[in-house]
């Protein structure tokens, strides 16, 4: 990763960190090419999959394919996210004695299922879809790497060939599952909107979570679910200084401070956190000299900006990298043999940087009235394609459309038939289907 000093654990340590279960697959294959480690191969068939390149045309904070005359021409989308996390925790991941391979097939992956739109998409899904099972992100990123992306097809008991997705092993599934747990069954708050699977893929997700701790993230999830917040508040702060949303001096000023502090406290810290913690944290980052006190877009700011964004990914690493091995010592991690340790004042800085790209990039009116107008066509386009179906779902979800077994299952079709949609996509169905054509942002 950018920014960081860490060689990766001793590649000649003689004990095995993986034991033969973790790299069993739910259908049995033989391998290819002899001498390729199983997490190589689940890395390639993540890096290989149709899902993966569709995350090019997916927002990740703002419509890839747009332009205003306030935005950067470039902006990041959920595939420039997930390559730039895989980046991010295949190192840390070495660093502390996991397969990086393996580390880095779930940071690719974790973020497959995400629908049009973003987090707007998801809220709109799971309103359509709360009497099926709602709908979450990471919940459809299981069932897409273990039942929808077509790789490998097995005979069922009657002699059907079914779908098992990308086969990928246990360990690799049970790392990108970012929340281990159903529907309703949050350890700690039950009505929570996070879970990972859905009810009628419990029997893979009880597969993968086989011998693992109740509710708790393998090693390599919680690797995978830090190097993503470290990769997303980093970018979407660089993100909105390159597009003149931010002035980095506003973050001098205490009603602006204050403000910054209501949306981080509830959101991406505990609602009990001290405001003095992220005054605090906020303080520490802009007293260091790669702090960027002020863009103006030349060449010499730009690259200022990219040092400090690896100096900020770099300093959010080896925190971790240091408390986890002070808490561990300095043997392999894998699995559930430790607990990735996030010091409180990293965390904390982590939680200050979402706050300002939140408050100044995806506060803007333009961005809600961007965020009304998604939301409207998802809901229709998703009514519409009710209506219809099987008319109108791609040939791979009207079979599955065609052999549901109740209304239930065939609303599910429809709605991963939607998930599986970029965002130009889904405008072009929705204009198909409702014979109207909404302006598409920027």
């Amino acid at each position: 990763m950018e920014g960081t000093a860490h060689a990766p654990a001793d590649p000649t340590d003689p004990r095995e960190p993986y034991d033969p279960a973790a790299t069993e697959r739910w259908a049995t294959e033989p391998d290819k090419r002899p001498g390729r480690t199983a997490f190589q191969r689940d890395r390639a068939r993540v890096l290989h999959s149709a899902a993966l390149r569709r995350l090019a045309g997916k927002t990740q904070v703002v419509t890839p394919g747009t332009r205003s005359y306030d935005w950067d021409a470039s902006p990041r989308t959920r595939l420039t996210h997930s390559l730039e996390c895989a980046q991010v925790g295949r190192e840390l991941g070495a660093a502390l004695g996991c397969d990086p391979d393996l580390v880095e097939a779930a940071c690719l992956s974790h973020d497959m299922g995400h629908p049009p739109f973003g987090h707007n998409g998801e809220e709109a899904l799971n309103e359509f879809a709360k009497d099926c099972g709602g709908f979450e992100g990471n919940a459809q990123s299981l069932r897409l790497l273990t039942r929808l992306e077509p790789k490998r097809f097995v005979p069922d008991a009657d002699g059907e060939l079914v779908s098992v997705g990308l086969n990928l092993t246990r360990a690799c599934l049970d790392a990108a599952t970012k929340y281990p747990w159903a529907r309703g069954d949050h350890p700690t708050d039950p009505g929570s909107v996070k879970f990972g699977a859905y009810e009628d893929d419990l029997p893979v997700f009880e597969w993968l979570r086989l011998g693992a701790p109740a509710d708790r993230k393998c090693f390599e999830a919680q690797v995978m679910d830090w190097a993503d917040d470290v990769a997303y508040s980093v970018h979407d702060f660089e993100d909105g200084l390159h597009a003149g949303h931010l002035d980095p001096n506003l973050l001098h000023a205490e009603p602006e401070r204050t403000a910054i502090w209501r949306v981080a406290i509830g959101r991406y810290v505990p609602a009990d956190t001290d405001p003095e913690e992220l005054r605090e944290a906020l303080d520490r980052l802009m007293e260091q000299e790669w702090w960027p006190h002020g863009y103006d877009g030349s060449a010499v700011a730009q690259a200022r900006l990219k040092d400090a964004t690896s100096q900020l990914i770099g300093r959010f690493c080896q925190a971790s990298e240091g408390a986890t091995r002070e808490a561990y010592g300095p043997g392999r991690l894998t699995r559930y043999g430790a607990g990735l340790v996030v010091p409180r004042e990293a965390r904390n800085e982590c939680a200050v940087l979402k706050a300002v790209a939140d408050l100044y990039v995806m506060q803007r009116d333009e961005q809600e009235r961007i965020r009304a107008d998604q939301r409207v066509v998802l809901a229709e386009l998703a009514e519409a394609l009710s209506r219809r179906a099987p008319e109108g779902l791609d040939p791979q979800f009207r079979a599955i459309f065609d052999t549901a077994p109740d209304d239930r299952a065939r609303k599910r079709a429809v709605v991963d038939q939607i998930a599986c949609l970029t965002d130009a996509a889904a405008r072009s169905l929705h204009g198909r289907l409702t014979g109207r054509t909404r302006r598409a942002e920027g």
